[in-house]
């Protein structure tokens, strides 16, 4: 009996190492050896930009950079949390968020080109996030997935069912 219920506790209990998040920067979402490109890991809730962002938004819609950029394998089914700001796909009646894009930097597909596919995230979060307000940045936590899909905004070489998004907070 004894060894039943240290059995049963040993199989409840989950493992510290699998509980760890790793902080991703989008930086890391780059192969080593891929072409450079643009990036940026500056601080992404610097707004001092934004007139000149949003200024381009009369402009037509710009093609997205590298629809087809190289990603990381390795970073498949990794547990990461990473910052950015939100792109929103699907919005449901009472004003969530559910599917949206994650890119590095404010107005990426609305209202400067797409950054390339491998500075993208397509996110699924079921349990919505409200948005008050689209320059506002979030974290977005959960398992990634290295696989492709496309939007009617941008190509994203990353998914990710988010277990939890919530306010950018250094």
């Amino acid at each position: 009996m004894r060894r039943y219920l240290l059995a049963l506790l040993f199989l409840s209990v989950t493992p510290t190492w699998a509980a760890e998040v790793r902080e991703l920067t989008w930086s890391e979402m780059i192969p080593p050896d891929a072409p450079l490109q643009e990036t940026s890991d500056a601080p992404i809730h610097d707004l001092s930009k934004l007139a000149d962002v949003l200024s381009a938004e009369s402009a037509p819609a710009a093609t997205q950079q590298s629809p087809a950029a190289p990603v990381v394998p390795a970073l498949n089914d990794q547990v990461v949390k990473l910052p950015g700001y939100i792109v929103p796909l699907d919005v449901t009646d009472d004003g969530k968020v559910t599917e949206f894009l994650l890119v590095p930097y404010f107005g990426a597909c609305i209202h400067v080109p797409p950054p390339p596919s491998n500075q993208i995230v397509l996110v699924k979060y079921p349990k919505g996030v409200e948005m008050d307000a689209l320059y506002e940045p979030f974290w977005i936590q959960g398992p990634l997935k290295v696989e492709s899909s496309s939007s009617e905004l941008a190509d994203a070489g990353y998914l990710m069912t988010a277990d939890e998004v919530y306010a950018y907070q250094q």
